[in-house]
């Protein structure tokens, strides 16, 4: 690295695909619009219905910031390695990736979990729902969020940087992903691994465990309900953000199982679900939300019928 060439790494597509390939350039540029159009739409939607203005939404458009910055995070090198054919990546900028994409991921997490409590709060305790979930914790809960995404993170891109790389330096994935560079280091990578373990335990494994906490309560609550049209008006409000999680915690859940276990899986397999887990949420969730959700469905077609 202090040589006179600066240190860069090799951004893989898709095994067997051409890295030059239109029929895949434009369906990930179609996604991208997607992803842009729903979410912008959505933030969009809760800034200007002053009837939105409420935790939930608030929630939501934090849920849409960071599937916005989580896609821009893929987005540079996605586009240039399937428009342009520019594989090679500098080390800085792959530091620079590496620590967004994962810092989004974590906020994301996070959000879940606020939303997760906001359900709790509105099923278990409807009376003191106002009460508790006041826009001042809110936003304290945001600016939690946000900071620990970005502390957490911030040893790994520290600890990566300082590390000496082999050649070659081609990585499995069309982006930057702490367990991919840290499978080129050639020395002593323990102390990277155990604080890379540490923080995925400290977000997404205590985040995983508060959601599925909040929604076994959540359950106990709507089944005590004596109405079977009140249970399923009351399962009827978590079903967005279920499909939410699931959509979020699934593809991560198996991409680090087959970081882990599956080495002898082919590299396809580890490409796409790497690809799901970082853009698949951010397109589905505005339109899941959007098609579950009863005021944002009628701005919609408020909007719609007005043009």
């Amino acid at each position: 690295r202090t040589g006179s060439s600066p240190l860069t790494f090799v951004l893989t597509g898709i095994p067997s695909l051409p890295t030059s390939s239109s029929w895949m350039a434009l369906p990930l540029c179609c996604l991208y619009l997607l992803m842009l159009l729903g979410n912008c739409t959505v933030l969009w939607m809760i800034k200007t219905d002053h009837s939105l203005h409420t935790p939930m939404y608030y929630l939501l458009s934090m849920l849409s910031m960071a599937d916005l910055g989580l896609s821009l995070s893929t987005l540079p090198t996605m586009l240039a390695i399937f428009w342009f054919e520019s594989t090679s990546l500098r080390f800085e900028a792959c530091i620079v990736q590496m620590y967004f994409i994962h810092s989004f991921s974590a906020i994301e997490s996070g959000v879940l979990v606020a939303m997760a409590f906001d359900r709790f709060v509105a099923i278990c305790y409807p009376l003191r729902y106002a009460s508790v979930l006041t826009s001042s914790l809110i936003m304290k809960a945001a600016g939690a969020i946000f900071m620990r995404g970005v502390c957490v993170v911030l040893p790994v891109a520290v600890l990566i940087k300082k590390m000496p790389f082999c050649r070659p330096r081609v990585l499995s994935h069309s982006f930057c992903l702490h367990q991919d560079m840290l499978r080129l280091v050639c020395g002593d990578v323990r102390v990277n691994s155990l604080y890379g373990l540490t923080a995925v335990i400290l977000t997404k494994g205590l985040d995983s465990l508060t959601i599925l906490l909040s929604y076994m309560m959540i359950i106990r609550a709507i089944l005590r309900t004596v109405s079977r049209e009140a249970q399923a008006k009351a399962f009827s409000t978590c079903v967005s953000h279920l499909c939410a999680v699931l959509v979020f915690y699934i593809p991560l859940i198996g991409l680090s199982i087959i970081h882990r276990f599956g080495k002898h899986l082919p590299p396809l397999t580890h490409t796409l679900l790497a690809d799901a887990y970082l853009l698949v949420p951010p397109v589905l969730n505005p339109l899941v939300y959007s098609w579950k959700t009863k005021q944002i469905r009628r701005r919609i077609l408020i909007l719609l019928c007005q043009r």
